[in-house]
């Protein structure tokens, strides 16, 4: 069954907040990506003479790119979580729609 006008006009609407709300999450990522990025060369350490006793460690690096991480990603974190929720709001609010309307849509477009 096929939705009327003005039931298909709602559903796009409910439809594009969904892929705002996305989009917002998405940005999020790519601001703690680009910080990172933009880090990396900070944490790297200074190259030192090779002693024949003691290799390079390879821990050097990754203690402290995990450590930053997981700092920008804590400050982060509140947004994130209420992106997170309201999608999964959205999510369901378009389920709610479609089965109370009987409407057959693919789920896969708006996810």
């Amino acid at each position: 069954m096929t939705l009327p006008p003005e039931l298909r006009q709602h559903l796009s609407r409910m439809e594009e907040v969904l892929r705002q709300t996305q989009r917002q999450l998405d940005r999020n990522d790519r601001q703690i990506t680009r910080r990172m990025s933009a880090l990396i060369p900070g944490l790297l350490q200074r190259r030192t003479p090779y002693r024949r006793d003691r290799a390079p460690d390879p821990g050097a690096f990754l203690e402290p790119y995990r450590a930053q991480l997981a700092a920008l990603t804590a400050e982060h974190q509140p947004e994130i979580d209420a992106l997170s929720r309201k999608l999964v709001r959205q999510e369901q609010a378009i389920a709610g729609f479609l089965d109370r309307h009987g409407a057959v849509a693919d789920m896969g477009e708006w996810v």
